[in-house]
């Protein structure tokens, strides 16, 4: 049986000087917008700054000026972005990004990027960037872009957002680890009926990694497992896709992954992993502390965005 483990995701930033989506929002809403993804919500768990809700596919993260949204299988996440947009108002949002990496089977997804984008458009002016080769694993990134404000405007559409030359902080840092076909011990270990989700928690050594974390999680029937972890405003969220033509594990966090990437590596003996990371400006600097030097680069790239965002990519083969 095959999962796409592969994931959509969508970031939206609004101004917290006209709302706040922890205080503002009712979870009957949140539902909605999971719900026009072809999604469901499963649980949640929350703090003053952060609600985190574990997704039928993937996962959901509300603070008080931003979402971010995380689906996997055949979703269709730019349903939600586009809700979410009309429901609330192109006045009150700074920033949209959108990202989506490449399928295992494109053809049986509902959209392509291209049509992701082309959607989007119809409300956001942006820029699209990929990220790794063409020909491998790579991640399409979307980004609202008010510097093409001027040109969009010629086509006189009234459903475009206005000028607001958003900058990101550099603060606002985020870490992608994306590991791909583990090794035979963790496939079997996530392939083992009845399993728990404790099990799981003591083969990734979360219970230690997330001592001081407030923990949601989910074991899949047949196969697949989610996480969501909250501590303030920090944040850590995995899925696991472990069957066997296709196994994928992926990892996001605002706390630093690179230096954890040697852990997971060494319990997941992935084929191949790879790292995308925003306004990680050392990004050099931890590759060449924390990562083996056994592992093959294939590629290593960085990009500044528009909106102040630095990309960072690289991908290796074990």
């Amino acid at each position: 049986m095959f999962f796409e483990g592969s994931e959509k995701k969508a970031t939206i930033i609004i101004d917290p000087r006209q709302l706040s989506l922890l205080n503002d929002f009712t979870d009957d809403f949140w539902h909605q917008l999971v719900q026009c993804a072809d999604a469901q919500i499963l649980s949640s768990i929350s703090n003053k700054n952060c609600k985190a809700f574990v997704l039928s596919e993937s996962s959901l993260f509300i603070w008080h000026d931003r979402l971010l949204i995380i689906t996997c299988g055949n979703t269709r996440l730019v349903r939600s972005v586009e809700y979410f947009i009309q429901q609330v108002g192109k006045d009150k949002i700074e920033q949209v990004l959108y990202q989506r990496k490449n399928e295992y089977f494109a053809e049986a997804q509902a959209s392509t990027f291209h049509d992701d984008v082309q959607l989007l458009s119809q409300y956001v002016n942006g820029a699209t960037h990929r990220f790794g080769k063409l020909d491998n694993h790579h991640h399409y990134v979307f980004h609202q872009d008010d510097s093409l404000h001027k040109t969009s405007s010629s086509h006189n559409d009234s459903n475009l957002t206005k000028n607001k030359n958003f900058q990101a902080s550099a603060n606002d840092k985020t870490y992608g680890l994306s590991v791909y076909q583990m090794g035979k011990k963790a496939s079997d270990a996530f392939t083992t009926a009845d399993i728990s989700a404790q099990q799981i928690r003591t083969f990734l050594q979360l219970d230690t990694l997330l001592d001081d974390f407030l923990v949601d999680d989910f074991v899949f029937d047949p196969f697949g497992y989610s996480i969501n972890a909250i501590k303030g405003s920090d944040y850590l969220t995995i899925h696991v896709t472990p069957q066997e033509n296709g196994s994928y594990v992926s990892i996001e966090s605002s706390i630093n992954l690179i230096k954890l990437t040697p852990i997971f590596l060494s319990i997941l003996k992935p084929k191949s992993f790879g790292l995308l990371c925003f306004n990680e400006f050392d990004f050099n600097g931890l590759i060449e502390k924390y990562i083996p030097k056994k592992h093959i680069t294939n590629t290593m790239g960085n990009k500044q965005l528009s909106n102040n965002y630095l990309v960072c990519f690289a991908h290796y083969s074990c």
